[in-house]
């Protein structure tokens, strides 16, 4: 997902979604569970509510047999008195689109307004029967989580299937889901249905819904939705009825067969997918805007929107399917037939084959928020990391490849592209308030804290890799790494794995480092001597150095010393020195000529947090 701070050729193998592999997480051998839905939903626009009928096919890849399951009912966040609530009240610098700030800016005084919210504002989703294989099971909903105890244990290797009925309300709170956000949408229906939570070699993964994101099983969904005629509808999957309901998916040459009645029924389907969301809202303009591959792109955003903002909306189509192409080249390619780009929500978040982002953006704001929610596919839905554990994984990530995207396609030719990262983590460190990428997402004690070190400290994990074993090399381990890991969940060791046998380099050091402590990096030029340098490590961390020298007779050279314990070094036009143990403080080396200048890291992908010291100038 996007904020403001400081501003994947190779064939997919579908079938790793269903096959049970080997139980090892140290290879690409990863078993996954498989959730199929088959979801009928009948809508209620004036009430903000749903009835829903869910039947739930299971399988059980695990080697472990299963005597409960857990699902997630993430709208029960949105009543007073939940931990969602609680956790606005308690952080230092609660997310300002929930709060109402009752003081002033300099002494703010923070109000949930989730604590606000009346019966018929307050989101939910109550499960009124459930089944495993036609008897009943019993079930217990613990705020967010719907807690199954089972008849009898799923036996690895076997598929059961689970049935229920549910209600739902739609809460008037927008958080990524919600009702009649600030710009006029409907609907937002983010996390609406009860979902099954994952269960995979490290054990359930039930965290409560306080804020942060998501992590599913892999499955097929088939969704029937009744609404309001009137209403448009943009979701994830294929329409597979678009002669009965218009609004922009008909085929022109085709007759259009609109049922009489007050609703329409709507039929999605999409596979090899972990998530469904749907948006609804009777002014949606539907645009259609296929790629080269064939791909359909789909823009839904309000007909009432300014002329300004329209004209961007309709810039940014054939923007998205150069991105499509971009992350596809660079990552691994697009599987999916359709993806929509949908007006909603409360920023910009990312689902199964759709984003929902907000509509009233300059051009700049609107295709970077889309380039970085399109590039989440790979990262959130393809590759799929457990956002609660490892948030620098999806968001840094995402934010490294958007990056790299936007300043190629729209031709910015910035020397680096991931400045503002740099410059946020510097910001992060001053504060005091860093804590280690490993903390979960929920346990962060601020905001900032959190979003800086996911979204910049995750990103430079990645820009900065490109300095220790050369940017070839990192644009080969995110092919690879999607290669390999793809639909597996992948965790921090896969990512450094991989690196690493495309580089032939060590870097356990470097993903120890970088995302389990809060070492930084502090390297300088010591003393200069003639044609003697001497360089120090101030800061704990280790790393290897590029040294730029200057010679008083204007040439120059670019010098690499590698890490003792890297056991290798990077490739690239420049004079290798001899590696650095980390416990050596100082490091000599001599020169041909006498020296003018030395510059440690003179393009600045290593986050230095102190480079006064980096130069030195006769």
């Amino acid at each position: 997902m996007r904020k403001i701070i400081y501003s994947i050729s190779l064939i997919l193998m579908f079938a790793c979604v269903a096959t049970a592999q080997e139980t090892s997480h140290n290879n690409n051998g990863y078993w996954q569970q498989k959730a199929d839905y088959t979801m009928d939903i009948d809508m209620d626009v004036k009430k903000f509510q749903y009835r829903g009928k869910q039947k739930l096919n299971y399988t059980n890849n695990s080697p472990d047999d299963l005597d409960k399951v857990f699902y997630h009912l993430y709208f029960n966040a949105f009543q007073p008195n939940s931990q969602m609530d609680a956790r606005l009240q308690d952080i230092a610098d609660p997310d300002g689109r929930m709060v109402n700030n009752l003081g002033s800016k300099q002494a703010p005084k923070y109000e949930s307004r989730i604590a606000k919210l009346s019966p018929n504002e307050i989101g939910y989703i109550k499960v009124n029967s459930l089944s495993q294989n036609g008897k009943p099971v019993t079930y217990e909903t613990v705020g967010t989580i719907l807690e199954v105890t089972l008849n009898s244990p799923i036996k690895s290797g076997e598929t059961v299937t689970f049935e229920m009925e549910f209600d739902g309300q739609v809460p008037l709170q927008i958080r990524r889901s919600g009702r009649n956000s600030k710009e006029g949408v409907a609907l937002s229906m983010t996390q609406w249905y009860p979902k099954m939570a994952e269960y995979d070699f490290e054990g359930w993964h039930t965290p409560p819904y306080i804020a942060r994101e998501f992590h599913g099983v892999w499955g097929n969904f088939d969704v029937t939705l009744h609404i309001d005629k009137n209403y448009v509808v943009g979701a994830t999957g294929t329409l597979q009825n678009p002669q009965e309901v218009g609004h922009g998916y008909e085929d022109a040459s085709k007759k259009l067969k609109l049922p009489k009645g007050k609703k329409l029924t709507w039929k999605f389907k999409g596979n090899n997918i972990h998530d469904f969301t749907w948006a609804a809202d009777p002014e949606y303009q539907h645009d259609i805007f296929t790629t080269e591959n064939n791909v359909k792109l789909h823009f839904l955003y309000k007909k009432t929107l300014e002329k300004k903002y329209k004209e961007n909306w309709k810039k940014l189509q054939p923007k998205t399917a150069e991105l499509l192409k971009y992350f596809s080249d660079h990552i691994g390619p697009y599987p999916y037939k359709q993806y929509s780009v949908i007006q909603g929500g409360d920023g910009g978040m990312e689902y199964a084959q759709c984003t929902l982002i907000t509509g009233k953006r300059s051009w700049g704001s609107l295709f970077g928020v889309t380039a970085h929610e399109l590039a989440h596919t790979w990262f959130q839905f393809l590759l799929a990391t457990n956002e609660s554990k490892h948030p620098w994984m999806d968001e840094g990530f995402t934010t490294y490849i958007s990056n790299k995207a936007e300043n190629d396609i729209l031709g910015k030719n910035k020397a680096n592209p991931h400045l503002g990262s740099y410059q946020g983590y510097e910001y992060l460190i001053k504060t005091g308030k860093e804590k280690p990428l490993t903390t979960h997402a929920d346990r962060y004690e601020t905001n900032l804290a959190y979003g800086i070190a996911s979204y910049s400290k995750g990103n430079i994990f990645l820009s900065q890799l490109e300095y220790i074993i050369g940017e070839e090399n990192v644009a080969k381990t995110l092919k690879k790494y999607f290669n390999d890991f793809s639909f597996k969940h992948p965790t921090p060791n896969d990512i450094k794995r991989t690196a690493e046998k495309v580089s032939g380099i060590h870097l356990d050091w470097y993903l120890n480092e970088w995302t389990q402590t809060t070492n930084t990096i502090d390297y300088g030029v010591k003393l200069v001597n003639n044609k003697q340098i001497t360089l120090e490590r101030v800061g704990a961390m280790p790393m290897p150095l590029d040294v730029q020298v200057t010679y008083t007779d204007g040439t120059a050279e670019l010098f690499n010393i590698p890490l003792e314990m890297m056991r290798g070094c990077k490739p690239g036009e420049v004079t290798t020195l001899k590696d650095w143990g980390w416990a050596y403080p100082t490091y000599t080396f001599n020169v041909s000529k006498e020296v003018k200048s030395v510059v440690i890291d003179p393009k600045g992908f290593m986050a230095d947090v102190n480079r006064l010291n980096n130069t030195f100038s006769k």
